[in-house]
């Protein structure tokens, strides 16, 4: 069994599923909580701080996703302005010392989340029910952890592989890029092998690498939207303000949208808003972009028919939060020597439109 530390509406969970593996997630926000249970994944609705593995004596492997915000280019950037304690933090783990009182001193109290799995695996360890696997999955700042995790556990015995991974070189239809751990007691630690190309700006999708698939695009995802490349990051929405959750990535993001809307790269949404319905800009043209709940679980390789329960802001934002889950997909059955489903065949997020 695989334990899920800040499951979220179940990215990671889902993949696990697909694998025929048995996974149980903890998550502590009660709508994602809902989300999971309406869509089968069992689940304990709490703290990760408040277990430990001898609460889950049956689990032989783990997953970790701790929360992003304090890391992300997006957010407030404290979790970065704090990576040398938490990375002093983690020394302090592995030389078995309490940092209880170190992680009072952080300005959020999410970014000392990101040292959950480590305790976890340490705590394991010294009970002698290591966990067989360990995969962890991050924006791309939090990697100078990950590293030293691996300096970690390669010292407790584990092969770690340490790395950045793009999604959309796993069939996920969003460049999305992902600081991915995976630990094994057994054989070498890997990383997936990408199936399709990488996104370049000025490629086009029928260039590049002939053993590897095209990318696919926003387009190829949903019927609507960017002809010409993958879809942007999803932007998270938050209750307490944030990125519009109807739309794609930031401003920034956004503005790359209208770019290629304007280049005439894009299908206009009209089955889901009409346009005369959204406010336009001075060309008379829609000036928001907007995803349905549904685009955005495609876009996030999870099945378009996932159960979110919540307000919109808070289905938006378990969206945003997901592990695209074709890319974790892919980071599981390597790490647990699965055969990976042929990526020949239609995404399974899409075929369940």
């Amino acid at each position: 069994m695989i334990i899920d530390l800040f499951a979220g509406p179940g990215g990671w969970d889902v993949a696990a599923t697909r694998l025929g593996l048995e996974v149980v997630g903890i998550e502590r926000d009660h709508a994602a909580c809902d989300t999971r249970r309406a869509a089968g994944l069992p689940t304990v609705e709490g703290d990760v701080r408040d277990y430990r593995p001898a609460d889950f004596l049956d689990a032989t492997d783990l997953i970790g996703s701790p929360p992003c915000q304090p890391y992300s280019v997006g957010g407030k950037g404290r979790g970065r302005a704090a990576l040398d304690a938490v990375l002093d933090m983690a020394d302090g783990l592995a030389a078995r010392e309490p940092v209880a009182q170190a992680l009072t001193g952080l300005d959020d109290e999410r970014t000392g989340l990101v040292l959950e799995p480590l305790r976890w695996a340490l705590e394991a360890l010294d009970a002698g029910h290591p966990f067989k696997t360990l995969m962890l999955e991050q924006v791309p700042t939090v990697l100078p952890v990950w590293e030293a995790f691996a300096r970690i556990l390669r010292a407790e015995g584990y092969s770690v592989a340490t790395g950045r991974l793009a999604a959309e070189e796993y069939g996920v239809p969003q460049t999305r890029i992902r600081a991915i751990l995976t630990a094994t007691l057994n054989g070498e630690a890997r990383l997936p092998t990408p199936t399709h190309r990488r996104y370049r700006k000025g490629v086009a999708q029928a260039d590049g690498d002939l053993n590897l698939l095209p990318w696919v695009s926003m387009a190829d995802a949903i019927g609507w939207g960017m002809t010409d490349r993958p879809a942007l990051t999803i932007a998270v929405g938050t209750a307490a303000g944030g990125a519009d959750p109807s739309c794609v990535g930031g401003s920034g993001a956004r503005a790359t949208l209208y770019g290629e809307r304007d280049a005439g790269r894009w299908i206009e949404c009209s089955r889901l808003v009409p346009a005369e319905a959204l406010p336009a800009n001075r060309g008379g043209r829609p000036d928001t972009i907007r995803l349905s709940e549904q685009d955005a679980a495609i876009l996030q390789s999870l099945p378009a028919d996932h159960p979110f329960h919540g307000t919109k802001t808070k289905r938006f934002e378990q969206i945003g939060n997901a592990v695209p889950s074709l890319l974790a997909t892919h980071v599981i059955a390597t790490a647990h020597g699965i055969p990976i489903p042929s990526p020949r065949q239609a995404p399974a997020a899409r075929a369940a439109a």
